[in-house]
């Protein structure tokens, strides 16, 4: 699979010479101001019928939280198209869990995609992509796969929250895909940890069979390692690297930096 291009827009000027105000930026904003004091699941049902956002489909890990957000869309819309990346180098503990949840909440619109089978074999014939490149080996697996599946959309869903991530601290309900000028919606931005455990056990849901072994945060089995108490919860992921996102919140599998809180 070759990768994908996707241009960057050129802002418009005024008569005046300034930059014109963006139609999506603008929307954006009005999307965060209407929807401001809203609960994740008022933002959840809101935006799966608000015009403004447009189609949408829920991206999901099946990782250590991700029952919280799946649990939500279940009980807004059981139909919602959830969207699992498989990258073939997920432990089998996620692959046994994600059936089961996907089951347990009669999710009936579930997506699973994987890399194409021609681009394995040319970028990564011996499968030790992750050892020489993990950024390669994400785009390859992860990045444009997704980016691929996500084209029939207007905007995507996620279970990013502010407290996961110094890059994740200034998170909003509704933000601007870069490049691709997709919508992302984050019904569950501004929960705590306390918020997420206490969800988890009123509804009795399941967690991630991995947790308990000290992965608070679960990637693929190559580049996940446990986390000591008192490390951050990502620590764990590509440990000792200069990385911490996968790439599926950004294009082609490469960081857009825009400071600290982007």
């Amino acid at each position: 699979m070759p990768h994908d291009v996707i241009g960057a827009a050129v802002t418009p000027l005024t008569l005046s010479g300034t930059a014109a105000p963006d139609p999506l930026s603008e929307k954006v904003d009005v999307l965060n101001k209407r929807y401001k004091h809203h609960s994740a699941t008022a933002v959840l049902e809101r935006a799966l019928t608000d015009h403004d956002v447009g189609s949408l489909a829920l991206v999901s890990s099946f990782g250590a939280e991700s029952v919280v957000l799946l649990h939500l869309a279940a009980m807004v819309d059981r139909n919602i198209p959830v969207i699992f990346v498989d990258t073939e180098l997920l432990f089998a503990e996620t692959l046994v869990y994600q059936q089961e949840l996907a089951e347990r909440l009669n999710l009936t619109n579930l997506k699973i995609i994987r890399a194409s089978e021609s681009s394995l074999a040319a970028e990564d014939p011996d499968g030790l992509l992750h050892r020489r490149d993990t950024d390669a080996c994400c785009s390859l697996r992860k990045t444009r796969p997704l980016q691929q599946a996500l084209r029939d959309y207007d905007g995507w869903i996620t279970g990013r929250k502010r407290f996961q991530a110094g890059t994740r601290a200034a998170l909003e309900f509704f933000e601007i895909e870069d490049f691709t000028g997709r919508i992302k919606v984050n019904p569950l931005a501004h929960w705590a940890p306390e918020d997420v455990r206490a969800y988890m056990e009123e509804n009795r849901l399941p967690r991630h069979p991995m947790v308990a072994q000290g992965y608070p945060s679960i990637g693929c089995a190559p580049c996940t390692s446990p986390v000591k108490e008192g490390e951050d919860p990502r620590s764990g992921r590509w440990r000792g690297q200069q990385k911490t996102e996968c790439g599926i919140h950004f294009v082609n599998g490469k960081m857009v930096r825009k400071g600290d809180n982007a």
